[in-house]
């Protein structure tokens, strides 16, 4: 008995190391290019578990009272850029963040929303996009960032914007011909001056720049929905076959699955890329929304950011939630709330004074609101 005591004391040590080991390498995932670090996105994607196995790790070393502890400390630690993308402290109210009262115009701020509808909940009578159209007036929205902007024929583009004409100025780019695009818009109290479309190769994602002119200033508003996981479509075909229980069929359906979301870690690292420059290039300050498919682990978000070795001077965003969020925050529904991958970014010059992600019924997803300073 003493022996079988002494093995598993020996292999809970080594297990513990191989857990911390794995969560460490998740601290580097945001300077590896998924072509040149095929496991390293992996690991980041699984990275929120790997941080709270280890601290449940922790608490059995502590309970233990054992000098082991410090080792899933040391990981959890490493991972502190992650941790500090998406815990805030939950008493954080900015002294210098108006007071804005609901359905009541506040000078002086700036207020954008960015939210994927999820073709406005795919229902046809319009609920879904009133509701959000209410919601958005409530929170005296002044931009709104829509991805997986639904069109159909029951409640068409007019019917829409009568429904968001809180917000005469709008930019709807079409899918140029041959392509199938996952819509994006951009509504506006402000006028939008110059625009364009961001198409991607091999992609239905996309995404758009638009100038907004406001009192004061110009602003570049980039819109972006980077490339979709696809992980739920092959997630259930998986469970099909495990549920067969042919087990052939199910490994093929893994490595599937695995290969899918590495080429979908490519192709968003491409997509980031090519963003980076253009945020570069912008003459204006600059807003940066979107669902990004990614977690603030991800090389997609140190990439669009700014945070590479070597980026030009000036070129660095700031994360609205890090500048004035408060919390645990969290976008994206399932998954037990563990994933952020819907993101306000901006320019140093642009001041954050709150940042909140309210928890709506209308999408997987929930919206993402930041105000700031004009």
């Amino acid at each position: 008995m003493k022996a079988f005591y002494r093995l598993f004391y020996y292999i809970s040590i080594v297990l513990t190391s191989i857990l911390a080991g794995v969560t460490i390498a998740g601290a580097f995932v945001g300077n590896a290019a998924p072509d040149s670090f095929k496991f390293m996105p992996f690991i980041g994607l699984v990275l929120p578990i790997l941080l709270l196995a280890n601290l449940a790790s922790a608490i059995y070393w502590t309970i233990r009272w054992r000098c082991w502890v410090f080792i899933p400390l040391i990981a959890i630690f490493s991972n502190w850029g992650y941790m500090s993308c998406v815990l805030r402290s939950p008493f954080f109210s900015p002294a210098s963040s108006p007071m804005v009262k609901m359905n009541v115009y506040t000078p002086g701020v700036l207020t954008v929303a960015t939210y994927n509808v999820d073709a406005f909940n795919h229902e046809h009578t319009g609920y879904s996009c009133k509701e959000i159209a209410s919601y958005m007036r409530n929170l005296q929205a002044d931009i709104l960032c829509f991805q997986e902007f639904g069109i159909n024929d029951e409640f068409g583009i007019d019917s829409i914007s009568a429904a968001l004409s809180n917000w005469p100025y709008h930019y709807i780019p079409s899918s140029p011909e041959g392509k199938n695009l996952l819509q994006l818009a951009v509504f506006s109290r402000y006028p939008i001056r110059e625009q364009s479309l961001i198409t991607y190769p091999d992609s239905k994602n996309c995404s758009l720049w638009c100038d907004i002119e406001i009192p004061g200033r110009t602003i570049r508003l980039f819109n972006n929905h980077l490339q979709t996981t696809e992980v739920t479509r092959n997630k259930r075909e998986l469970e099909k076959e495990l549920y067969k229980e042919d087990t052939q069929k199910a490994e093929r359906a893994a490595l599937t699955l695995i290969d899918g979301l590495h080429e979908n870690f490519r192709k968003r690292a491409g997509q980031a890329d090519v963003l980076k420059q253009l945020i570069a290039d912008s003459p204006h300050p600059t807003l940066v929304c979107g669902d990004f498919n990614s977690l603030p682990s991800s090389y997609v978000y140190h990439t669009i950011k700014g945070d590479k070795k070597g980026n030009k001077k000036g070129n660095k965003l700031q994360d609205g939630f890090q500048t004035s969020g408060h919390g645990y925050m969290y976008t994206f529904k399932f998954f037990k709330h563990l994933l952020r991958i819907d993101y306000v970014l901006h320019s140093p010059e642009l001041k954050s004074t709150d940042y909140f992600s309210p928890d709506w019924s209308y999408s997987d997803h929930n919206p993402v609101v930041m105000r700031m300073k004009l």
